[in-house]
Parts: structure tokens; C-alpha cells; sequence
């Protein structure tokens, strides 16, 4: 046991095993949606959803198990929302490849970023970034998945007289409501535990609302789907005949997992106090983008769309994990899923908005050290921020924010003082919105 600790990078004298595995609780269980919703956005392009549902617990276990002893640290991976969504919507539905192909470029993209990650480009970029604006990525993220919890709750709903307004006020948004309620009640106790706790009591109370459905039939165990009708269905004729679409797949595929694993790790790590005051660096960065370059790889092998590491590993992160211990326990419980899947589909996304929501409170903190005196400096944190949950992309908020902050300093007058790499990444950016 100790051995298998260490490898995790455990340190008894600094870290606890409850606490870790309570955060991996906790992370499991607010990203837990997606073992639900990815087979059922894929399986719009004619996948098999059962074999859906084993790919993306196999390709979350096997990229979040890299992540636990490689990597060592407390993040978690799976099949990224978004990017389920322009695999499906957009390359099979709208453009016409087949899902065999877009299998196919996710894998190629995967490749690449294993070769990227190996040498060390892709943290040469995370250092180019302005230490004010990695602040102000902890900050939109925070943003982001609290109106992503509220949207899942019903507590805001589309709107055609403005942007959002206020769901009906129902058995779901009660669920939500005292959801949120009772974790900033629990927080403010410093129960440990508190934001699982509080997912656990309102999927409870939730059942007898109708807002927890207990399937007909319902069978404690089930049997894992086969992976056959979709693991190794890749079909690589698009890159063969030269089609130049297919390339600016490939390459926006790049830019969208690029960034939204980026603004993951930069923002949950400095707003979890895991990164270096003074030069804000994070210790492993590097083979933390590595677990994720592979879990792309592996994901496409198994049949889904690319793997990323999840914004709601911050709720682990701030129950206290900090290990790779937090890691491995979300790995075991993707894997227990797949004999007991109608047990975690059965937790219902208004029972996770009390996470997502006070998660988002505490991500505010960074706030606090970003330079708002410096216009040059604020102007792109704003955008960074604020672009992030009105976009509805991690990577847009990002991408915007750097182009504004290249685009300040050099009309005044600052730009001898930035690095090569910064207008490199502006050039690519700028290239993003041209092929799109």
C-alpha cells in the first residue's frame, strides 16, 4: 500500500487518504454527466451507444490513470464536452465525414500532441502566458462552470428578450436552489466533504420530487457493452487524398483541446494555490499535458471523441486533493461504471449545480491578484474572463484574451517586451478565426 502511494506521489506526512479520496469522490461525481450525455450526442452520427458508453469509461479511466502515476496530480479526463459536440454536429452531420474518419483525425491530432508535449512545446506556450492573464483564466473558468451549473439545474434558461432569464421555478430548481444553499451552508462549517455530501443528500431528496428517476427494471449490475462496433473503426482516406477541409479539422480539433486543457490546468491549479507565487509556474505540467495527448490517443482507439482534462477536477482539487491519489481514485470509480451504470446515471445534473456553482465562488479568489491599475493589463484579463462563459468555450476566452493583450501592448508602445512565442500564438489564433 505504501509503495502504491508513493507512486502516486503521496506524502503521509503532508497529505491525507481520506481527504484525497474524498476528493475524487467529489470530482467523480460532478463529471459524471458525461457517461450519460457523450453516448448520446455520438450516437447521433449512427455509433453504437452501448459500445459508446464502454469507450468513454475505458478512454476516462485509461488517460486519468497516466495522469495518477505519471503525472501525479489531481486531475481528471474524459471525452470533452464541446468537442463530443463538433465531432458530431459538426464533421459528421454538417460536413459529411463519416464517424470512422472523424475517429481517425481525433486520433492524428492525438499523435501530434503526444510529439508536442514531448518536446515541450506545449509548455513553452503555457509559459508565454502573461502571469496576469493565467489569474484571470482561474477567474473565467470559475465563471464558466458556475453558469454551466446553473444552466443544468434550470436556475437560467435561454432567453429572447435577453441573453438568459430565470428558469421556472420547479421540483428540478429546487433541487438545484437547495443544492447551493446547503453546500455554502456546509463550507461555511468547513465540513470536509461538503460539496459531495451535499450531491449525495439532493440526488436523495430528489427522489421522491421525480427529479431522481429510478429506471423500470432497475438492475444493481450490469454487464460492459462491447467496444467491437466502434474500437479501431478508423478510416484515414481524408488525410490520403489530400482533402484540405480535413486538415483544418485536424487543426481545429488542435486549437480547441490545446486551450480548453490549458485554461483547465493554468486556472484550477493557480486558483487551487498549486502553482508558484512568484513565476507562477506549475511543478508537472509537462506530464500532465502528456496524460491528456495520450487519453486523446487512446480515446480515439476505443471509438469517442477527444479526451481532456475536466474543469471539474477544481472541485476535487478544492476539497483538498492535491495528489495523484485523487486521480487514481476517479480512474477506479470510472471503472467500477461499467459494471454499475444505472447506479451513476441515476444522479441527475441538478443534484451537481451546487458544485459547479460554489466551485465558481471560490475560483474568484485569483481575482484578486490580477494588475487592474495597468489598463493594458486589465483590458485582456476582462475579456479573458467575461469571453469564457458568453462564448461557452474555455479556449475562445483564452484566445481572445491574448490577442487583446499582443494587440494593447504593441499600439502602445510595449511590444519589444514580449516573447517570440506570444506573437507566434497570436498568429496562430488570428490563423484559427481565417480557416474558420
Amino acid at each position: 500500500m505504501n509503495k502504491l502511494l508513493a507512486l502516486l506521489g503521496f506524502d503521509p506526512a503532508k497529505h491525507s487518504v481520506k481527504v484525497e479520496m474524498m476528493a475524487g469522490l467529489t470530482t467523480f461525481l460532478t463529471m459524471s454527466y458525461i457517461l450519460a450525455v457523450n453516448p448520446i450526442v455520438l450516437s447521433e452520427t449512427g455509433m453504437d451507444k452501448g459500445a459508446l458508453f464502454s469507450a468513454t469509461v475505458i478512454a476516462a479511466a485509461a488517460a486519468t490513470l497516466v495522469m495518477a502515476f505519471y503525472a501525479k496530480m489531481p486531475f481528471a479526463l474524459a471525452s470533452g464536452m464541446g468537442l463530443n459536440a463538433f465531432f458530431a454536429y459538426t464533421l459528421v452531420l454538417t460536413m459529411g465525414y463519416t464517424w470512422q474518419q472523424a475517429l481517425a483525425a481525433v486520433c492524428v491530432e492525438g499523435i501530434v500532441f503526444i510529439l508536442l508535449t514531448l518536446f515541450k512545446v506545449r509548455e513553452a506556450i503555457v509559459k508565454a502566458i502573461p502571469l496576469n492573464l493565467r489569474y484571470s483564466i482561474s477567474v473565467g473558468i470559475g465563471l464558466f462552470i458556475a453558469f454551466i451549473g446553473l444552466k443544468n439545474g434550470g436556475l437560467i434558461v435561454p432567453s429572447q428578450a435577453a441573453i438568459t432569464a430565470l428558469g421556472a421555478w420547479n421540483a428540478n430548481t429546487t433541487i438545484a436552489a437547495g443544492g447551493i444553499i446547503l453546500g455554502a451552508i456546509l463550507l461555511v462549517m468547513k465540513v470536509r466533504g461538503a460539496l459531495f455530501y451535499t450531491i449525495l443528500v439532493m440526488t436523495i431528496i430528489g427522489i421522491p420530487f421525480g427529479v431522481t428517476q429510478i429506471p423500470e427494471n432497475f438492475t444493481l449490475v450490469s454487464l460492459p457493452h462491447s467496444l467491437a462496433p466502434i474500437a479501431l473503426h478508423l478510416d484515414f482516406s481524408g488525410f490520403l487524398t489530400l482533402d484540405i477541409d480535413y486538415y483544418i479539422v485536424v487543426l481545429t480539433l488542435l486549437f480547441m483541446d490545446l486551450f480548453d486543457t490549458l485554461g483547465t490546468l493554468i486556472g484550477a491549479a493557480t486558483g487551487a494555490g498549486m502553482a508558484d507565487k512568484k513565476t507562477g509556474r506549475i511543478h508537472g505540467l509537462n506530464k500532465a499535458l502528456m496524460a491528456d495527448a495520450v487519453g486523446t490517443t487512446v480515446g480515439a482507439l476505443c471509438g469517442t471523441s477527444t479526451v481532456t482534462t475536466y474543469v471539474e477536477s477544481t472541485t476535487g482539487i478544492l476539497e483538498g486533493g492535491r495528489t495523484g491519489l485523487t486521480s487514481f481514485t476517479v480512474a477506479l470509480l470510472f471503472i467500477a461504471a461499467l459494471f454499475f451504470s444505472p447506479v451513476f446515471l441515476m444522479i441527475p445534473s441538478a443534484a451537481t449545480t451546487s458544485a459547479l456553482v460554489l466551485v465558481g465562488v471560490m475560483m474568484l479568489r485569483s481575482m484578486v491578484n490580477i494588475d487592474f491599475i495597468d489598463f493594458t493589463e486589465a483590458m485582456p484579463c476582462f475579456v479573458t474572463m467575461i469571453m469564457m462563459p458568453f462564448t461557452g468555450s474555455i479556449s475562445e476566452g483564452i484566445v481572445l484574451g491574448m490577442l487583446s493583450y499582443v494587440i494593447l501592448k504593441v499600439c502602445t508602445g510595449q511590444g519589444k517586451d514580449l516573447s517570440v512565442v506570444i506573437y507566434i500564438l497570436a498568429a496562430f489564433f488570428v490563423l484559427k478565426y481565417i480557416i474558420n
